[in-house]
């Protein structure tokens, strides 16, 4: 039986303190988009995110496509910017702060400021019918970004164009995120500024490489939880705090010397030890845990090079009294297999993958086929094959988020 309206916002109310309880952008946005779509049955839609004088796309969901991809496998879009300005209807909303309605793109008035891009419908081979693009502003009124809804279909499947009161439910809904999307970018802009420092001393930990490598970690964890029959909500809560644990998984080379850190030679025993303790020194920051991403960011910067026959390290320590020279003579043994933990094992294999197919100044970036080979080779060594082969799965995933936070020099 379809919602009334009031029931629709109600239903509004109801997510707006679910949605404020999200800390990562990402995973709030792509919520977001969902949410929304969901409320005024959207087959389709889009959330843009203001940039300067740019509306950058950030997720775009389909569901007619959807099915048609293998389980698992996310619909893959191209990353783009829209100038804001007039001339498109993102653009429009953005530039005027005005919600823009259409029944049929295909027959927008001709006195229209904007107009209609049909070259997205071509390639993907889908009909985009009506059209409902709105705001997402502050309180002050200033532009976070855009909310666009395609197709609105009705009890019988059928394609219709967006009512009023669709209208005023997407744009109350807009409001209500602001407060939540704001918290949620600054949040990330405080987990950069601590990349950035350990960018300082390790010029790998760039913001889109830590980026790259949250989202991989996500894309494999999602498929691991289907796969185990972990319930959705659970799915969601811990996608949340792994991805901003795995922006953080080397935050501890902040602790590490110029010396050792930047050296272009071949480290000594001492200094590797040293350059080892990077996992603990990370750890240390979050053993005064005040919540669930604590305690998953010290798992994760903890065992992230844990290698699941045995081989890896920190292995077995006390985090509160490590120390390089303790743990040269101590020589404990690697966390093996299970016992290294699960986001400890996910993070390891977005980390390698990422750290190989990626241009540094020391190496060129190996070929995609010879790091698919190496993460096959190391299935069952260093890696746990279980999540290797999920990695295969969601391959296709990886290498869109690979795309949306491309390093500088590929721009």
């Amino acid at each position: 039986m379809p919602q009334t309206e009031s029931e629709k916002l109600k239903q509004i109310i109801a997510l707006d303190s679910e949605l404020h309880k999200i800390q990562d952008l990402d995973i709030l946005l792509e919520r977001i988009l969902y949410e929304a779509r969901k409320v005024v049955n959207a087959d389709a839609g889009s959330i843009y995110i203001k940039e300067g004088d740019h509306l950058v796309i950030q997720y775009a969901q389909n569901d007619t496509i959807q099915k048609t991809l293998p389980p698992g496998q996310k619909l893959i879009y191209k990353v783009f910017k829209v100038k804001i300005n007039t001339k498109t209807i993102s653009g429009y909303v953005a530039s005027t702060g005005s919600a823009v309605n259409i029944p049929d793109v295909y027959n927008i008035p001709p006195d229209a400021p904007y107009s209609f891009d049909p070259s997205y419908d071509r390639i993907s081979g889908y009909r985009t019918v009506s059209n409902l693009t709105v705001p997402i502003r502050t309180n002050l009124g200033e532009i976070l970004g855009v909310l666009q809804m395609i197709n609105a279909k009705d009890t019988d499947g059928k394609v219709v164009p967006f009512t009023k009161e669709d209208e005023m439910l997407v744009l109350h809904f807009a409001t209500n995120v602001s407060t939540a999307l704001q918290r949620a970018q600054m949040t990330r802009a405080i987990l950069l500024r601590m990349i950035r420092m350990a960018e300082l001393r390790d010029p790998k930990e760039t913001g889109p490489h830590v980026n790259r490598v949250a989202g991989y970690a996500v894309e494999i964890y999602e498929r691991w939880a289907q796969k185990h029959q972990i319930p959705q909500r659970e799915i969601e809560k811990t996608k949340d705090n792994l991805r901003m644990a795995a922006m953080l998984h080397d935050v501890g080379k902040v602790a590490i010397s110029d010396m050792i850190l930047k050296k272009p030679a071949r480290f000594t025993d001492e200094e590797y030890e040293i350059m080892k303790s990077h996992t603990y020194m990370g750890a240390r920051l979050f053993i005064d845990k005040q919540s669930e991403f604590d305690e998953l960011a010290q798992l994760v910067a903890l065992t992230h090079h844990e290698n699941w026959d045995g081989t890896g390290y920190p292995g077995k320590i006390d985090v509160d009294t490590a120390d390089p020279e303790k743990l040269k003579k101590a020589k404990p043994r690697g966390l093996k297999g299970e016992e290294i933990p699960l986001f400890g094992r996910i993070v390891s294999i977005a980390d390698v993958y990422d750290a190989l197919v990626s241009h540094r100044i020391y190496k060129e970036a190996w070929t995609e086929e010879q790091v698919l080979e190496e993460i096959r080779k190391l299935s069952g060594t260093k890696f746990d094959p279980e999540l290797v082969e999920i990695f295969f799965e969601v391959l296709p995933n990886i290498k869109a988020i690979a795309s949306k936070y491309p390093d500088p020099e590929s721009n």
